[in-house]
């Protein structure tokens, strides 16, 4: 297997653009990356989307995107996991590099999820769920994660000043992110006094219905050297588990085991431990995930999320920074583009180049992407060498 770097990096701004269609963003991305790479060449295209069909009419993205981009004839296919379809296409196309089928591959995250209303969107995303035994009886992700949330709360003595912590620390670090959907800065008061979704689950603890896209260029670590790639960031592990898609079938439902297992094949791949890690992007759709997910990767003890966050372990300048670029809770989340976003931040940030929002000395990353209630995950290890 051939060593795989990433060359190039592109995002739109994630938002509500009601000025763009589906393929202009998509292209948009893509441009932005190539621009970024130095070099326009691309062998293939993975495109990671979960539902161009129910949000905007449009199935069929492998024959769309690299005919709007000029590239037709270029091999493309689309991938899907839910949220987790982005990571899921960067994984792609780290095989196809990987394995000698392409040199240099375009992984693409794409989702618009403001062309329809709030309840054609709900019922969008309550398709990543059990269809007939979650969604059908009328729980959606606000109710699956509220669960969650009150057996942490039960469990861990978890307080709903703690899950504040996490928005306003996701907040404070978007607020330094000129791609963010809220780049504004918010208190525990505001995410406490915010409109109840789904007990305990109030307004500012769930991420956004967003428009965005993002991209990076994968290509071999040889062929990075050629093109005088300073600091050279690869891809040293990948992990992907699965678990049932239904929450009530868990063994424990404080326990992300999709997560865990994808965390540990990663590391293992990279030769690493959790303790190698500088930072991480992990995905916090809801506040009570972000906390959940850290404890499955072993950053902190089971319980302990909640606390750890208030001390400030997981802010910017803490032991271990979560979430630098806003997570998506403060830059947003269009689905099919939040796991290649996750990418992007993670290579800006082991270049140097994430300005206010800069960790210091990160050498190594670790990024998280998961779908639904955590059925399925994909994580990457990112190292600047």
């Amino acid at each position: 297997m051939r060593d795989i770097a990433i060359i190039g990096i592109g995002m739109t701004k994630f938002g509500e653009l009601w000025e763009k269609s589906l393929r202009d963003i998509a292209v948009e991305a893509a441009l932005n990356c190539l621009s970024d790479a130095g070099t326009d060449r691309i062998d293939s295209i993975t495109i990671g989307c979960m539902s161009g069909g129910l949000f905007n009419g449009q199935e069929h993205l492998s024959s769309l995107i690299p005919d709007y981009m000029g590239r037709l004839g270029t091999p493309a296919v689309r991938v899907e996991s839910a949220c987790a379809s982005g990571g899921m296409a960067v994984r792609s196309a780290f095989m196809e590099v990987a394995s000698g089928m392409s040199d240099y591959v375009l992984a693409l995250g794409v989702e618009k999820m403001n062309d329809v209303d709030g309840n054609q969107a709900t019922h969008a995303l309550a398709t990543a769920a059990d269809g007939d035994y979650e969604a059908f009886h009328g729980i959606n992700f606000p109710g699956l994660y509220a669960l969650m949330a009150k057996a942490h709360m039960e469990k861990y003595g978890t307080t709903r000043d703690q899950l504040a912590e996490v928005a306003v620390k996701n907040h404070r670090n978007g607020a330094l992110n000129p791609h963010s959907q809220f780049p504004m800065e918010i208190t525990k008061d505001t995410v406490l006094k915010s409109a109840m979704v789904a007990d305990p689950l109030r307004l500012f603890d769930c991420s956004p219905v967003t428009d965005g896209a993002a991209a990076v260029l994968i290509t071999t670590v040889d062929e990075a050297k050629k093109l005088g790639k300073q600091p050279l960031v690869v891809i040293s592990g990948i992990g992907v588990a699965t678990d049932t898609i239904q929450l009530c079938q868990r063994r424990d439902i404080l326990k992300l085991d999709a997560i865990e297992l994808a965390g540990q094949r990663a590391l293992k791949m990279a030769g690493k431990t959790i303790r190698d890690i500088n930072f991480a992007e992990v995905h916090d759709c809801f506040t009570i995930a972000e906390l959940m997910v850290i404890e499955a990767l072993g950053i902190v003890e089971p319980g302990q999320s909640g606390p750890a966050t208030v001390s400030g372990l997981t802010s910017l300048t803490g032991k271990f920074p979560i979430n630098p670029s806003g997570g998506l809770k403060s830059k947003g989340h269009p689905v099919g583009a939040t796991g290649v976003a996750q990418v992007c931040e993670a290579v800006l940030q082991l270049r140097g180049k994430a300005g206010k929002r800069q960790i210091k000395n990160a050498k190594t990353a670790l990024t998280q992407n998961m779908g639904g209630s955590g059925g399925s995950c994909v994580i990457h290890i990112l190292e600047a060498k």
